[in-house]
């Protein structure tokens, strides 16, 4: 149907096509990530858009870019904006940190040295690091014209949630800001000395990069405890879990290279296990509140809260 205007009438708060398309950028960009950086951790001293000598390191980051996967292929499968608003809000945030680190250390990066496969892959970073942070914003600016809902609370978060989110975010922002800033201190042949509490050496570049994601990660607990309701919490809920599970298993691969007398250790599995727990009780609760999530698809289609019938209980449109 198209308006008066000429322009075509949707429903308030529906995923625009241009959303869509960024995230298959993502999930293409990140499945890619995952292959060089996980799977193939041991050469990414040479065959990396900068050179990561940590096994560990490159592990991480790959692990990282696996949660972001997740996030992409389960946004796609969303109609409505609230359901993906802080996972792409979090993305951007994300985008733009690792982008200044970028232009911090772009002497780092393998533009025209290394291996060829390396300038390759260094050029292709430097692209996506210009190029989708702007499209993250665009995106969500054109979102949130068009907004629908966003004070109706279906399934209100329960406050013992409340209390671990917040205390997550703030551990999470914490070490974030502490790695970006060290990233930015230091010479670049050395191990960042303010990373100390850390369990395995990083040097600047991939300080601030891991910084990034910590920093994205607490501001995405901020923005869910804003946000209050676990009927939206599906995707969040799962790449939240899905990054603290595919660290743990970066942590079982590549075991040997970690400090294992270092009390932080054990406070990073730790942080990992809560991660993985909070994550996975988010996303249950929103595959579990059908109804809810029925009466928000009314809501947001007709701009109107409806409560859930019976019917609705087995009709669960939005899950993955």
């Amino acid at each position: 149907m198209m308006n008066s205007a000429g322009t075509e009438n949707r429903p308030a708060g529906e995923v625009r096509a241009g959303t869509r398309w960024l995230l298959v950028a993502f999930a293409g960009l990140t499945f890619l990530a995952v292959i060089q950086l996980l799977l193939l951790a041991d050469v990414a001293d040479r065959y990396w858009a900068w050179t990561i000598r940590t096994e560990l390191t490159a592990a991480f980051l790959g692990a990282a870019y696996g949660a972001g996967f997740v996030l992409a292929v389960a946004g796609l499968r969303q109609r409505h904006w609230s359901r993906i608003r802080v996972p792409v809000v979090t993305v951007t945030a994300f985008t733009w940190l690792t982008a200044a680190a970028t232009v911090i250390h772009l002497h780092r990066l393998h533009l025209t040295d290394g291996w060829p496969f390396a300038r390759v892959v260094a050029w292709v970073w430097l692209a996506v690091y210009l190029v989708i942070p702007l499209g993250c914003l665009v995106v969500v600016a054109r979102q949130e014209r068009r907004r629908a809902g966003a004070d109706v609370v279906l399934q209100p978060m329960p406050g013992w949630l409340t209390a671990v989110l917040a205390a997550e975010g703030a551990a999470l922002l914490t070490a974030g800001l502490v790695l970006f800033a060290g990233g930015m201190t230091v010479h670049h042949h050395e191990p960042t000395s303010v990373a100390n509490f850390w369990p395995w050496a990083l040097t600047p570049l991939s300080s601030q990069v891991i910084g990034a994601w910590l920093v994205a990660l607490g501001l995405a607990a901020a923005l869910a405890i804003r946000q209050r309701d676990l009927s939206r919490s599906l995707v969040s809920g799962m790449t939240y879990a899905a990054f603290g599970a595919f660290q743990v298993v970066a942590v079982i691969w590549y075991w040997p290279q970690i400090r294992r007398h270092d009390a932080w250790l054990w406070i990073y599995l730790a942080m990992l296990a809560a991660i993985v727990l909070t994550g996975g009780y988010g996303w249950w609760a929103a595959r579990r509140g059908t109804g809810a999530d029925t009466a928000a698809d009314r809501f947001l289609e007709g701009g109107r809260p409806a409560a859930p019938t019976q019917g609705d209980q087995g009709a669960d449109r939005s899950t993955v």
